[in-house]
């Protein structure tokens, strides 16, 4: 019975736990989290962290396409929506925000095109250029950082019907509704219609091509999708992190530490997205308190960046070669253990 749908498509199992997060996220963690550290260096970043790896896996997890550069088309966000509040009197703050994933989302159709003609690695070396022409886009003309010579612009307070929302906990609950319904669509997507054309694209494109599916279509689908959720990330990232805007944020390791994160959590998994980037983001908080608590600061700071990466690198090694679905799959074990066990006593 409990896997019988029950509403388009979703079990009864599936709406028990959105609404068990939904709980969870909207009321147990306002009540219980009173410190604005939590919120600001730790749930606030891992949701706009999440939502940009969440792109990543529509076109990398979903359509198969190895693509590196999210960090170029958070960066376009961004600035999209910091220009369009400075420019645009009385512009919606959610309006703003749609309005620069779709300027993401330009790029990412043209910079989606090489998809058409090469794949693999040289694929993610012609998405590459994204990364970084947008950044020096940005950077040369002064025109996109409102001509400041200072290099770095303080983002504008997140005003919503006319109600500043400049508190962490504020700016949690801003976040968290953004990245709610744009789960919920991604996970639409995922298991309709558009999601079946991607996975057919991504497991046999000749196939999928002669059973009458675009391949323009689908690819460049895939490429705006994720760049429309790297632009609403990158904004959010800026507006609500951050607090600032300025290019070198955006730069090659973050779009790196967000392919980590759909490749640790899981390629082809929502779940995965959200799962890679708490690891990514608190596996560093673990070894500095490690560092700071067990060997009370005599291990230096640059070691411990070292082993954090080397610990990442072993890390993805052991994923791609044992379990390729990440850590999505080994928690989906995990659970169907329990159940199991649960069952036969």
């Amino acid at each position: 019975m409990n896997n019988k749908n029950v509403f388009m498509g979703y079990t009864r199992s599936d709406l028990t736990n959105f609404l068990i997060v939904m709980i969870l996220s909207f009321v147990a963690i306002p009540l219980l989290v009173k410190t604005d550290y939590w919120y600001s260096s730790i749930l606030i970043p891992w949701l706009c962290l999440a939502l940009a790896a969440i792109g990543q896996q529509i076109v990398m997890g979903y359509a198969g396409q190895l693509a590196l550069g999210a960090a170029g088309f958070m960066a376009a966000g961004a600035f999209a929506c910091f220009n369009l509040i400075l420019r645009v009197p009385d512009i919606p703050f959610f309006v703003a925000l749609g309005l620069s994933g779709l300027v993401a989302a330009a790029f990412g159709i043209l910079f989606g095109l090489p998809s058409l003609r090469v794949r693999g690695i040289y694929l993610m070396v012609a998405t590459l250029a994204s990364q970084f022409f947008i950044v020096w886009m940005i950077d040369k003309f002064g025109w996109f950082k409102n001509y400041d010579t200072s290099g770095i612009i303080t983002a504008q307070d997140i005003v919503i019907l006319g109600k500043p929302f400049t508190s962490p906990l504020e700016m949690y609950f801003v976040i968290l509704v953004v990245v709610t319904v744009l789960t919920v669509l991604a996970v639409n997507m995922a298991r309709g219609s558009t999601g079946r054309n991607w996975m057919a694209v991504r497991d046999m494109d000749i196939a999928a091509e002669s059973m009458g599916i675009s391949l323009l279509k689908t690819k460049l689908q895939a490429f705006a999708i994720c760049a429309f959720y790297c632009g609403v990330a990158g904004a959010l990232f800026a507006f609500t992190y951050l607090k600032s805007l300025e290019p070198v944020a955006f730069d090659i390791k973050l779009s790196f530490k967000i392919l980590f994160m759909v490749i640790l959590g899981g390629l082809g998994t929502i779940s995965g997205a959200f799962i890679g980037a708490a690891f990514i983001l608190l596996f560093p908080v673990l070894l500095n308190s490690i560092g700071n608590n067990v060997f009370h600061g005599a291990i230096d700071a640059t070691i411990i960046s070292s082993i954090e990466q080397v610990v990442f690198g072993v890390l993805i090694i052991v994923f791609m070669i044992y379990e390729p679905l990440g850590m999505a799959k080994l928690w989906g074990n995990i659970k169907q253990r329990f159940l199991r066990k649960r069952s036969l006593q």
